[in-house]
């Protein structure tokens, strides 16, 4: 051939899509797609963004001094062990890339998220997904499918798209049964969200084991999704290998600002939460009274079971007809179900109505 080619492994890459933020000859948009913040960011998040225009023209701080310095201050944590990127999107590759490669075996759940398998197939490594049990994951399945050649387990906690969760026992147990050559990745974007007494998001395993790393986001309750915020927890070695891998000035000044402005504005964040869960819990009553199979879900949105792809088909069609943008499952091979965001009062009130004349 007489052009440049990728590298084994890249073209088999499916592109990841986001979620719809359009329709075309529709104009009022609700957007129930992409488990956005029903209330947006903090005011004060807005106020600090806004102000950094006399600062565009120069670089941001590159080691996110004062953001992981605020990190460290709201959880209680050591600042030496935080590295922050373009959300965690950033740092979950970069722990891809550092600790796999060519030949070795990246090991998930059945229904997790997508990018895992994303990052692993462009650095040539294989995904070996474990098989979940009522769309859980499913401790023994992962444990079952570890081989010399795996080197790192991704696991997401909650899970998007199911809304499900381990407890911490669980997690405790998969990390025990490790080797501890296997770097166990756990990403907590749905952390804030969580009320369930038995849930931890991984600090403390992080604390107790060298091959342990949480990841964090501010794109979900904190709603900064648009400025790419995204940070990780893990013992000194694994930040040292992330700060020598990712890009020197990864995260903007402006994202650097107006993060740890929504951080230090925690009313506004439990304001969110509340919201969430009062109208989580609204809406999957409701769309349950529809005859719509609905799971309890503990992240910021529902997944939607209908009696068959070609009705959860018609159900997308009918809605985005409507101006409701969901979020078809057929990438992560769940074609009857759509995922639908929690919005505002009003965004749950219309889509319900909504779906109930589609049923009937």
């Amino acid at each position: 051939m007489n052009a440049p080619q990728p590298r084994p492994g890249v073209l088999d890459v499916q592109p990841y899509v986001g979620g719809e933020s359009s329709i075309p000859g529709i104009h009022r948009i609700i957007k129930l797609a992409s488990n956005e913040a029903a209330l947006g960011p903090s005011p004060k998040a807005i106020a600090a963004a806004r102000g950094t225009k006399d600062q565009l023209c120069r670089y941001p701080d590159g080691a996110c001094s004062a953001l992981r310095q605020t990190l460290g201050q709201l959880h209680g944590l050591d600042p030496q062990q935080i590295a922050c990127g373009a959300g965690s999107d950033e740092l979950l590759a970069i722990l891809m890339r550092a600790y796999a490669g060519p030949g070795d075996e990246v090991l998930c759940s059945q229904y997790g998220f997508l990018m895992y398998a994303i990052a692993a197939t462009a650095i040539g490594a294989k995904v070996i997904k474990a098989p979940e049990v009522n769309r859980t994951v499913d401790v023994d399945a992962l444990l079952a499918r570890v081989t010399p050649k795996t080197r790192c387990l991704f696991l997401a906690n909650p899970n998007n798209p199911t809304g499900t969760y381990l407890p911490f026992s669980e997690i405790r147990r998969l990390h025990a049964g490790l080797p501890k050559t296997v770097l166990l990745v756990l990403d907590a974007a749905y952390a804030e969200y969580m009320t369930a007494a038995d849930y931890q998001s991984g600090v403390a395993l992080v604390d107790a084991a060298e091959n342990v790393v949480m990841t964090r986001t501010l794109s979900k309750i904190y709603a900064l999704g648009g400025l790419r915020v995204g940070w990780c927890y893990g013992s000194a070695a694994i930040i040292d290998v992330i700060n020598r891998v990712r890009g020197p000035f990864n995260v903007t000044t402006t994202a650097q600002l107006a993060a740890i402005a929504a951080l230090e504005d925690q009313s506004h964040m439990e304001k969110v939460r509340h919201h969430t869960q009062i109208w989580l819990d609204w809406t999957s009553k409701r769309l349950r009274q529809l005859g719509l199979s609905v799971a309890d879900s503990f992240g910021n949105f529902v997944l939607v079971d209908f009696k068959d792809s070609a009705q959860a088909d018609a159900a997308d069609i009918y809605l985005r007809q409507r101006g409701i943008i969901v979020r078809k499952m057929g990438p992560y091979a769940l074609p009857a179900s759509l995922r639908i965001t929690i919005g505002t009062a009003s965004e749950m009130r219309l889509l319900v109505k909504q779906l109930n004349a589609f049923m009937h």
